[in-house]
C-alpha cells in the first residue's frame, strides 16, 4: 500500500485533514497492538480504541495539520519520525495555531510501510521556532 514511511506519512496528515476515518485506518497497521496516544490523553491499544477515538475527533471536524521539521530514523524494517505539528483550530476567539509533539513508528510488512504508533503530546508555543534547544548536536 505505501512504499515508504513518507508516503504513510503524507497519507495520514490528508486523511486528518479531509476528515476520513476509514483512509486514516488504512494506514494503520493490521495489528491488535497499534497504540495511539493524543495530547493529554490515555494510551489507546488496538483497532477499535483507536479508530473510536479519531472518529471521536474527526466528529467536530477536519484536522488542519502541518508537519514541521521531521527527524527520521530509518531502517529496513523500521521507521521513527519525530515531528512538530502545527495544528490550526477554530475557536470562538478566531483562528488559533497551537503546537504538538508527536511520534509516528512504521513498520514494514507484506503490504507495505503501516502506522503502529502515534504519540502526540501538547508543545510549548516557541516550538514551532527554529530553537537550539530543537537542534541535532554538531561536530565541528
Amino acid at each position: 500500500m505505501f512504499a515508504t514511511p513518507d508516503e504513510a506519512e503524507h497519507a495520514f496528515y490528508e486523511a486528518l485533514e479531509q476528515g476520513d476515518t476509514t483512509r486514516l485506518m488504512q494506514i494503520w497497521a493490521d495489528d491488535e497492538e497499534i497504540v495511539c496516544v493524543h495530547p493529554g490523553g490515555v494510551r489507546l491499544v488496538g483497532h477499535a480504541a483507536v479508530l473510536e477515538s479519531w472518529q471521536e475527533i474527526l466528529g467536530n471536524g477536519p484536522l488542519v495539520i502541518r508537519p514541521l521539521r521531521n527527524i527520521v530514523m530509518h531502517s529496513m524494517m523500521c521507521a521513527v519520525h519525530n515531528l512538530v505539528e502545527q495544528v490550526s483550530a477554530s475557536t470562538p476567539e478566531g483562528n488559533q495555531i497551537v503546537h504538538c509533539y508527536a511520534t509516528h513508528v512504521y513498520h514494514k510488512g507484506p503490504t507495505g510501510w503501516r502506522l503502529v504508533l502515534h504519540h502526540a503530546s501538547p508543545a510549548p508555543p516557541s516550538a514551532g521556532l527554529l530553537d537550539m534547544h530543537d537542534m541535532p548536536d554538531t561536530l565541528h
